[in-house]
């Protein structure tokens, strides 16, 4: 009897240590417990499922404009291709010599003459727009005036034979703006044959083809054709020359106009006595601009830009030469300019130096060059190849 309170005195402490024992509960500020409840709910973690969906969305914006930038440049691309096949020109002289580069290494340069279907010469272009120049073309002799309306030019036609020709193209992508051929006056050609050949072989009236391969590197070289040409255009070789320009596009007098400004401006380094200084090149700029003084030159028609034996600048526009391919020209004089470095500068940018306005121009007026040295001086060699 008496043992049976002491052993509910032993049991009792540990039963009510029992009973008070604390209960854990979550609160606001309490952290979460490291073994999980079991519920799934409690076991998700929204920051990172955000930070989840927010990788996912920006993971996908990337895909997306790296296609859409994949999709234009090919795009682009694919249609620079299709103009590029589409501008060259047809393949109308399979009856002519060969044009393959193994056999002629030249012959990718070289023009290749056809007849129009009045059975006049004329050289394609390779642009749709002017799909073609005349061989020859005839110009006057035009007088020197003291006013804008004395502006009159000689009745007397003189023959001019195309050198070379080539497309002027601005900007990266390549836009053409005109297509320009240079001409030189069929009986100056010999003086200019002989100067040529001089330059290369002093004691020669032909090159050989070594020679021939001296000449084409010194022309097409910057310090080279510099020289070549500076001295050339100074002794009046050729005495009279011309570049007849015609737009594939429609412009203005005023864009033509500052291009060739910036052209001249750059080669005022290249001509003596300080030309950007000089108060008479000043004023031949200024008479320059004021030609171009005028509305919009619509595509196809032709402007003649030409230099005599005394180096000045006749320029004249087209009143429908473009129409009468290979025949006296009817383009009317709109201005002279009679400084003979102002002329001799514009010249320059199509025929010399490391950047001039348009490379396959540069390119084809001297392969033709090299044709005229291949005769004897004094012949004009044919431009049928």
């Amino acid at each position: 009897m008496l043992r049976q309170p002491a052993l509910r005195q032993l049991r009792l402490p540990k039963a009510c240590e029992t009973i008070r024992a604390p209960v854990q509960r979550r609160t606001f500020l309490s952290r979460r417990p490291n073994q999980s409840s079991g519920r799934a709910v409690e076991n998700l973690d929204l920051r990172r499922l955000s930070q989840s969906a927010h990788d996912h969305h920006r993971n996908r914006r990337l895909f997306l404009w790296s296609g859409t930038i994949a999709g234009i440049a090919s795009f682009c691309y694919t249609a620079y291709k299709i103009k590029e096949e589409l501008n060259k020109p047809a393949n109308l002289d399979s009856g002519l010599p060969s044009t393959d580069p193994l056999v002629r290494p030249d012959a990718a340069d070289r023009k290749v003459v056809l007849h129009d279907e009045e059975g006049r010469e004329i050289v394609p272009t390779g642009n749709s727009t002017v799909p073609s120049f005349p061989r020859t073309i005839y110009l006057p002799s035009y007088a020197s005036p003291t006013t804008t309306a004395g502006l009159s030019a000689s009745t007397v036609d003189t023959e001019y034979t195309l050198v070379g020709l080539g497309l002027r193209t601005v900007t990266f992508i390549g836009i053409q703006v005109y297509v320009v051929g240079y001409y030189v006056a069929t009986p100056d050609i010999a003086a200019l044959q002989s100067a040529l050949t001089k330059k290369v072989n002093p004691i020669a009236t032909t090159l050989v083809p070594g020679e021939r391969d001296e000449l084409r590197t010194a022309l097409l070289d910057p310090a080279g054709s510099e020289q070549a040409w500076g001295e050339l255009l100074a002794n009046g070789v050729p005495a009279r020359s011309a570049f007849r320009v015609v737009p594939v596009r429609d412009t203005d007098f005023h864009h033509l106009r500052d291009g060739f400004v910036r052209a001249i401006q750059a080669r005022t380094q290249s001509l003596p006595g300080q030309a950007a200084q000089d108060e008479g090149f000043g004023e031949a700029m200024r008479q320059f601009r004021a030609v171009f003084n005028r509305g919009s030159v619509p595509k196809r028609k032709e402007l003649i830009l030409l230099r005599d034996e005394n180096g000045k600048l006749s320029i004249a526009y087209d009143g429908g030469g473009s129409k009468k391919e290979g025949r006296p020209t009817s383009s009317r004089l709109i201005g002279v300019v009679d400084d003979e470095r102002l002329s001799r500068a514009l010249w320059l940018n199509y025929l010399a130096g490391s950047k001039v306005a348009s490379e396959p121009a540069r390119r084809s007026i001297v392969e033709g060059l090299i044709e005229f040295v291949e005769r004897p001086v004094g012949t004009v060699t044919s431009q049928v190849v």
